[in-house]
């Protein structure tokens, strides 16, 4: 399998940590497929690699720290407007001229974004665990929080997290921790698929809550693109745990019925994160979508 990780100089000079898998002699026979991590300021390009990376022999497949994420550098904005002109970037610099976009969480809310805006780009969206309305979303996921009986949380650290107003990086470090199991299935919910848990994608996780604030206190109150989910015409999957409480279900089957070709898939054992909790389903089903797009 070929792999280059490498830096791309953006447009306004900023430097992303890029990993591009699949890109041999062949690549220009290849389709490119741009996976977006989640949580902005934590997340890495290790995410959407152990979820996509096995896609290699059929795409090249390119993952990134976003910007103020990671190894890329941490220098703003960290709007919507500037992550998704830093897709555009990537796109030209793989030289593609359209690709199939996944987001996952947070990611799947700037990949929506770019749909909107760049829908003539993409022959394929793959959105999972997300929503479409950053108000409702961020608040929602907040009241799920403070009253589950799973964890028990500072609330007023986590209302700072989720209102995008935290002291510091330690701040954040403390409020992630505290919540995690939140993100997991029920223990009594067990899946059919007895893997052992895998490191190979783990790695220090180092915290940048400016990122994180910004996102939750700018982007998040503007973000809405409820009404203009039905102009996306790209083969759209959508993923989602039906024990989500983050993203729950109910936002993946209104953003599935809002465009026209979507798909939505629940996944029974699965909380935040079908990739992890279910990985042989979700890389089957994620296969039968891509047959479709290929």
């Amino acid at each position: 399998m070929a792999e280059l990780t490498t830096t791309v100089k953006m447009d306004d000079g900023v430097n992303l940590h890029v990993k591009l898998l699949g890109d041999d002699s062949t690549s220009t026979k290849k389709p490119l497929l741009v996976s977006l991590h989640g949580a902005p300021g934590l997340s890495t390009h290790l995410e959407p690699l152990a979820s996509f990376g096995h896609l290699s022999n059929l795409f090249r497949v390119l993952v990134y720290d976003a910007r103020g994420s990671g190894k890329s550098d941490h220098i703003g904005p960290f709007t919507h407007d500037r992550w998704i002109q830093d897709i555009e970037n990537l796109r030209q610099w793989a030289g593609a001229d359209t690709f199939v976009l996944a987001g996952a969480s947070y990611g799947g809310f700037v990949a929506l974004d770019y749909a909107v805006r760049h829908g003539d780009k993409l022959r394929g969206l793959i959105l999972r665990d997300t929503w479409a309305n950053g108000k409702v979303g961020a608040m929602a996921a907040l009241a799920n929080i403070v009253t589950s009986s799973r964890i028990n949380p500072d609330i007023h650290r986590q209302v700072r997290v989720w209102s995008g107003t935290l002291y510091d990086d330690k701040d954040f470090e403390e409020a992630v921790a505290e919540i995690l199991p939140f993100y997991t299935p029920p223990e009594d919910v067990v899946s059919p698929e007895d893997l052992p848990e895998s490191t190979e994608f783990q790695e220090t996780i180092k915290y940048h809550s400016a990122t994180q604030n910004f996102a939750f206190s700018v982007n998040m109150p503007q973000f809405d693109v409820r009404d203009q989910l039905k102009d996306i015409k790209a083969p759209t999957l959508v993923v989602v745990g039906r024990h989500d409480y983050v993203t729950p279900v109910s936002y993946s089957e209104d953003i599935a019925k809002s465009i026209p070709n979507a798909r939505l898939e629940i996944f029974e054992y699965s909380g935040h994160s079908p990739p992890s909790d279910e990985p042989a389903k979700f890389q089957e089903i994620l296969l039968d979508y891509l047959k479709t797009i290929l």
